[in-house]
């Protein structure tokens, strides 16, 4: 995948200058420069090329290449602030043969050098969330379970009065041990009724019924007089 040059902050006023070289372990001082007299100036580009940045210092009418300065972290030896001033950097160019000079690169005006220390600390800061992203997208969590291993899950049940208790889950259609659960009541199958060859005969129905009721009829039914033949005579006289 080609990777674009994308133009990060462009000041078309910079000057460079030439500095005596460190003689001890303190920093640059600008006031040991002569500001007055500065060796070239021109147009200064921040350039990224994917994690790639680079200072070009170009001349500001043909855009022709004075030096460039690849810059892998700031603050860092590629780019590096004075001690008296704001508006001044000790800048490391190097060539194509990796050849390296120290200069000396300045703006005219504050607001300039604050715009270029800007750039460079979002760049960087950009740089590491690409980092940390492409670390975090590496390291894939493993959430499967490891043969043999099981989880334990409690659920909370409230009661009628309210308190609340915690038991484990049942699977659905098992029995206490494990097994198969009864049929629910009123389930069970009837048995089946008699075939007719089997069945009582009605006059064998009635026998039964008869003998059933006989003592109730014979204990409570009024006993009825049998008819006499004068009665009989006194319902033909009347």
């Amino acid at each position: 995948m080609e990777t674009y040059e994308s133009v990060l902050l462009v000041k078309n006023e910079v000057f460079v200058f030439k500095i005596p070289p460190r003689t001890s372990n303190r920093g640059y001082r600008a006031a040991d420069w002569n500001l007055q007299e500065p060796q070239w100036t021109g147009r200064m580009r921040l350039v990224a090329k994917g994690e790639e940045l680079i200072m070009k210092l170009e001349d500001k009418s043909t855009g022709e290449l004075f030096a460039k300065c690849p810059i892998d972290k700031y603050p860092g030896v590629a780019l590096e602030s004075v001690t008296d001033s704001s508006r001044y950097f000790v800048v490391r160019i190097q060539d194509d043969n990796g050849r390296t000079a120290y200069i000396g690169v300045g703006f005219g005006d504050r607001s300039d050098s604050f715009d270029l220390n800007v750039a460079l600390q979002d760049h960087f800061k950009w740089l590491r969330k690409e980092q940390e992203g492409e670390t975090g997208n590496q390291q894939q969590l493993d959430l499967g379970f490891k043969e043999g291993e099981t989880i334990k899950i409690n659920m909370k049940i409230t009661k009628k009065d309210g308190s609340e208790g915690s038991r484990p889950r049942r699977a659905a259609g098992l029995g206490p041990a494990g097994g198969l659960l009864p049929p629910p009541p009123g389930g069970s199958k009837l048995p089946p009724p008699p075939s007719p060859q089997h069945a009582p005969s009605p006059s064998a129905a009635n026998a039964s019924a008869n003998s059933e009721w006989g003592e109730f009829n014979s204990a409570s039914a009024p006993s009825q007089k049998p008819t006499t033949p004068a009665n009989q005579q006194n319902w033909v006289q009347f």
